[in-house]
């Protein structure tokens, strides 16, 4: 059994391609939920690591969320060494969001756009789910310091 799709009951989709998207990563060994209409939720199976993936027209916006913090660590040497060329990410970019209660949340975060899902299709999806598998490991590096 390569990928599991989890047992839960599908929810409406709007988007023809998430079904497709869904057998695509499932047939490559990673566990999909459909949480919402036109969302998936990857995770990949050995490590653990979720990736959110949201279906709007013709994009695919992935998000891996790396952590959530008070939002006065985030400091400027922080966000110097997300946003430097060298870090080390070099296929995926970070965003902050608001968490709540004076916590933001830091993702990493990368897309592709789906026209019939053919093969360049199916691989755009799958690059951008390894790019954020890989860029994880140096965004933890960078971000390894801080903590709740």
């Amino acid at each position: 059994m390569k990928g599991v799709n989890e047992p839960n009951p599908m929810t409406p989709t709007t988007s023809p391609h998430v079904g497709q998207i869904n057998a695509l990563l499932a047939e490559r060994g990673y566990q999909i939920s459909e949480p919402a209409p036109d969302t998936l939720s990857i995770r990949e199976v050995a490590s653990g690591v979720t990736i959110q993936a949201v279906v709007e027209g013709d994009i695919v916006f992935f998000t891996l969320p790396c952590i959530v913090v008070p939002r006065e660590k985030i400091t400027l040497e922080i966000m110097t060494s997300m946003l430097a060329s060298d870090n080390g990410i070099s296929t995926s970019y970070f965003q902050i969001y608001d968490a709540g209660n004076g916590n933001v949340a830091v993702t990493l975060n990368n897309f592709c756009k789906v026209q019939t899902m053919g093969p360049d299709d199916q691989d755009d999806i799958l690059s951008c789910v390894n790019f954020l598998m890989v860029d994880v490991m140096s965004a933890h590096a960078l971000l390894g310091n801080l903590t709740a």
